[in-house]
């Protein structure tokens, strides 16, 4: 799992690495821009929300929400990614901070109408999650919506057979989000495949 020095390496090159299993269709970000996509128009589905993004890395998500009219926070632990964001978007509040290690108190000082994060929380155990996005669910709207687009699977057993597909390039430090087991915790969670190792997750109140 790379660490914050790793991100901050890894950022002027972490677009094309992207891009790059994405149109190859090959794990671990194969259909990253219709999870991107879907999340998008999701968002402007209620004209121009207020977002909170969580790890919102390059901003290529983000920037296009800001650019939509959307009134844009966001949290990422790279002091590198940030510096790429947020010419993207001057007027938007990022901030820089381990969200393992919780947000900032601007970030938890108001509401949000959606709070979304792509390709990050899979960096959090099952139980952190579930923890973290107990906390996300206080500061939302009352209609509002959590969105997570990342490596995800339905069921157990279809990350376990993607699991045997990829072989050695599979990153065992990665904790990838099953639909089914965190349903338990969140009854209200949607799952939308969209790809065979990625989809994503909605959670209302």
């Amino acid at each position: 799992m790379l660490n914050k020095t790793g991100f901050d390496l890894w950022a002027d090159g972490y677009d094309k690495t992207v891009g790059l299993s994405d149109d190859d269709n090959t794990y671990p970000f194969a259909g990253y821009k219709q999870v991107l996509a879907k999340i998008y128009s999701r968002c402007l589905s209620r004209g121009t929300p207020t977002v909170l993004d969580i790890g919102f890395g390059t901003g290529t998500l983000t920037a296009k929400l800001y650019e939509a009219g959307c009134d844009v926070y966001g949290q990422d632990f790279s002091p590198r990614m940030l510096d790429i964001a947020q010419p993207k978007m001057p007027g938007a509040k990022l901030y820089c901070g381990d969200f393992s290690q919780g947000l900032h108190p601007d970030i938890l000082s108001r509401r949000y109408d959606f709070i979304v994060s792509t390709y990050a929380l899979h960096h959090l155990t099952d139980a952190q999650k579930r923890d973290f996005i107990s906390g996300l669910l206080e500061i939302l709207e009352l209609d509002g919506e959590i969105l997570i687009g990342d490596v995800a699977f339905a069921t157990r057993r279809e990350l376990e057979d993607c699991r045997a597909r990829v072989g050695d390039d599979w990153d065992g430090d990665e904790v990838y989000f099953v639909a089914d087991e965190l349903r338990f915790h969140f009854p209200t969670l949607h799952f939308e495949p969209v790809s065979h190792c990625a989809g994503v997750i909605r959670i209302t109140q």
